[in-house]
């Protein structure tokens, strides 16, 4: 066996001559411990969040969009479209047209996206589920009649209540034609019937409706699109299905996976939760005093063992290696308490929710979602930072005189 380690372990479980140091040893256990639990817990809170929020986005944005590279619309083949939905990894491909509108109802008024949808839509993102649908029903249109599924933060703007059925919105569309004074909107009349919260972005801005009335207001084609939105099967592989709609669709053509729409989102949630994660590696930095200390206790303590080792051939290298061993098994029983402190507190919160969030948000506690892969991380964090309380006291260790040199 490797005879620093043996020494370390004998050292680390031993009886000192002094209880305090005893004392001090087991709260740099708990520091450790303490530190590498709320790593792990830092991680996991937006590991929590970041999933709620892309589960949120999942309900309108779909798993890959497609968008012209110029211009806002193009007309989609129906052919070419027949051939989408046919490729193995497609389930379901909506036909999206967007545009900047007006909006009034009984003296409020307010801009917003008039989104239209076709019957598909709903299949694409489960908007329609009761997660998203606050108020009413999911309608977009019934015969001639239009229908309007609004934003909740456009439904409060304009206060709308879609519960009465005589409610109307006046929608503006800004003419196609240019050079007309007199006429410079479009106004047409549609029946708020529903309301949809998701997330602030989407809340605030968007109106979902039939694509056939965008489509009338736009004095657009009839196979005139701004996205064609599409939800691939389980499994499906988001990189292939791209290569293969560039081949039906050609050049021209920007497609997202549904992380590349909220790209911007995504990249301030991972450095939010990289800044957290090092705000707490400080704490732990401060919480490894106690571990230098700890050891420099043990190396007081056992002077009259470093001093014997060294008379009977130990090198100053084999006693430097005993206490960086030393404070690495301190730092490896710290750390491995913590893990299983942070795994039982991550069950309790994901089965009991010990830490609520007041009423209003769309959950009663924190998200929480433990990762496999941030465990090296927090690993590497932990062992190093343990290593470097460990090399003060190794080198104190290493200076000690042996007998024969007192001699």
């Amino acid at each position: 066996m490797n005879l620093p380690l043996l020494i370390s372990r004998r050292y680390l479980f031993a009886k000192r001559s002094t209880n305090a140091i005893n004392i001090i040893t087991g709260i740099s256990v708990v520091g450790v411990a303490i530190g590498t639990a709320a790593l792990i817990l830092v991680l996991s809170v937006f590991n929590g969040f970041e999933d709620l929020l892309s589960n949120l986005f999942g309900h309108f944005n779909p798993e890959l969009k497609i968008t012209p590279a110029k211009g806002k619309t193009f007309e989609v083949d129906s052919f070419v479209l027949v051939q989408m939905r046919a490729l193995p990894g497609v389930e379901v491909v909506s036909e999206t047209l967007e545009e900047i509108a007006f909006f009034e109802h009984e003296g409020s008024q307010d801009f917003g996206v008039l989104k239209g949808v076709d019957s598909l839509f709903a299949r694409v993102n489960g908007i329609d589920s009761d997660t998203t649908l606050r108020e009413g029903q999911y309608l977009l249109q019934d015969g001639e009649r239009n229908y309007l599924v609004l934003g909740a933060g456009v439904r409060n703007k304009l206060s709308v209540n879609v519960e009465n059925p005589l409610a109307t919105v006046t929608v503006y569309m800004p003419e196609q034609q240019t050079g007309v004074l007199d006429k410079p909107f479009k106004t047409r009349l549609a029946s708020p019937v529903g309301t949809f919260a998701i997330q602030q972005e989407f809340d605030n801005d968007y109106v979902l409706t039939n694509i056939g009335f965008v489509r009338e207001l736009l004095e657009a084609p009839e196979r005139t699109v701004s996205a064609l939105e599409i939800k691939g099967r389980p499994g499906a592989n988001m990189a292939e299905l791209k290569t293969q709609a560039k081949a039906l669709l050609g050049e021209g053509f920007i497609m997202k996976d549904r992380y590349e729409q909220n790209e911007a989102f995504f990249k301030v949630m991972q450095l939010e939760k990289w800044m957290g994660f090092a705000i707490t590696s400080l704490m732990l930095l401060l919480m490894a005093f106690n571990t230098v200390g700890a050891l420099w206790m043990i190396v007081l303590d056992k002077q009259r063992d470093i001093s014997t080792l060294k008379s009977m051939g130990a090198t100053d290298g084999m006693v430097r290696r005993i206490f960086l061993l030393e404070g690495f098994l301190l730092t490896l029983l710290g750390m491995g308490i913590g893990v299983l402190l942070a795994i039982v507190l991550y069950l309790l919160q994901k089965n009991v929710g010990i830490v609520t969030i007041p009423d209003g948000f769309l959950v009663e506690s924190y998200p929480i979602a433990m990762r496999a892969t941030d465990f090296l991380p927090v690993t590497l964090t932990v062992l190093g930072i343990g290593f470097l309380a460990s090399v003060l006291p190794a080198r104190r260790a290493a200076q000690v005189p042996s007998f024969l040199r007192e001699e």
